[in-house]
């Protein structure tokens, strides 16, 4: 069996609020590379999902590698679920390395957004955190520890 070549896309998260995830987003570093309202048979086809019509933002990681599709249903309207947990099956979570977890901690506190527990130290090897972004996204930020 051959192994087909494959990339990541992107990871597509639906939000409460497209503006205020993206200035989330965009405070901690990535850059907005597209946006767009999506509608009509095409998307209806493709996600299965009948009238479907939102408002999409697509975020880069500064090193062009990390992508996040956010995007904001306009029809049929966004169904309001509890915030997954750190141990739910399903999609978990978002994670990014940062060089200073501190200033990404304060940048997300501006937007009223804080560690689950605490910063956790992994062996001397990265500090990081879970936090709870916009619309309940759980968010990993972790720093990379410089060994002298």
């Amino acid at each position: 069996m051959r192994n087909m070549p494959i990339t990541l896309e992107n990871v597509g998260i639906a939000v409460r609020d497209l503006e205020a995830t993206i200035a989330f987003f965009t405070d901690l570093g990535l850059t907005v590379v597209g946006r767009d309202t999506v509608s009509g048979e095409w998307t209806d086809i493709a996600v299965g999902l009948d009238g479907n019509h939102a408002r999409i933002a697509m975020l880069q990681t500064p090193d062009g590698q990390g992508r996040l599709e956010l995007f904001e249903y306009l029809h049929p309207e966004a169904i309001e679920t509890e915030p997954t947990l750190p141990h739910e099956i399903g999609m978990h979570r978002v994670a990014f390395s940062v060089d200073d977890i501190d200033e990404a901690l304060a940048i997300a506190a501006k937007h009223g957004c804080h560690p689950l527990r605490g910063v956790a130290n992994y062996q001397d090897v990265y500090k990081l955190t879970y936090l709870r972004g916009p619309s309940g996204i759980i968010v990993m930020l972790a720093q990379a520890l410089q060994q002298s």
